[in-house]
């Protein structure tokens, strides 16, 4: 049985419908299983903080859910704070998230690998930059690898350099959205 979260809207992508909205407390342990899968171990989100992060913030959740399964296909996850800039902290500290924080720091973008090729990944981060859009947010930043910095591109994000992000050992950039000029 699902617990209580937001009422979701249905897209129809490549083969299949997908139903976008919160997490529920009982797909936790699909998060952490997509991380595993998605992530390689460096730089895959903890189990423990996984379902942290599902209990304390599920609103900051946007899964993607297979009309046909019932089952997680994609996720997007951030914590939203007053800080301006990516730091490791986010990834480990779910204290770190304010609720009215003004920007959001996304901690993880993730298809699972049979339902990758369908556009599913351009549709939650369009849609979670709508939602946060919608809440007021002023700006949505995020770190990636080099080789992900034109998908970003492509989705509106701006390439603002190497982050000071370490995690996982890896040189990252650091991107970042305007949602709202205040």
């Amino acid at each position: 049985m699902h617990e209580k979260g937001s009422v979701g809207t249905m897209h129809e992508k490549g083969s299949g419908t997908f139903e976008f909205r919160e997490i529920f407390a009982d797909e936790a342990d699909q998060a952490v299983q997509m991380e595993r899968i998605c992530f390689p171990p460096h730089e895959a989100c903890p189990e423990a903080m996984m379902r942290d992060r599902v209990a304390a913030a599920p609103e900051m959740f946007l899964v993607a859910v297979d009309g046909e399964s019932g089952k997680l296909a994609g996720l997007l996850t951030g914590l939203s704070t007053d800080e301006q800039s990516f730091r490791d902290e986010f990834f480990s500290d779910v204290r770190l998230h304010n609720p009215q924080g003004a920007n959001v720091m996304i901690l993880g973008l993730e298809v699972l690998p049979e339902y990758r090729g369908r556009g599913l990944a351009r549709e939650l981060m369009s849609e979670f930059l709508d939602r946060e859009r919608s809440r007021g947010r002023r700006a949505v930043i995020l770190t990636c690898l080099e080789s992900k910095v034109k998908m970003y591109e492509k989705m509106g994000f701006h390439n603002d350099g190497i982050s000071q992000s370490s995690w996982g050992g890896e040189q990252w950039f650091e991107m970042s959205c305007v949602l709202n000029v205040s």
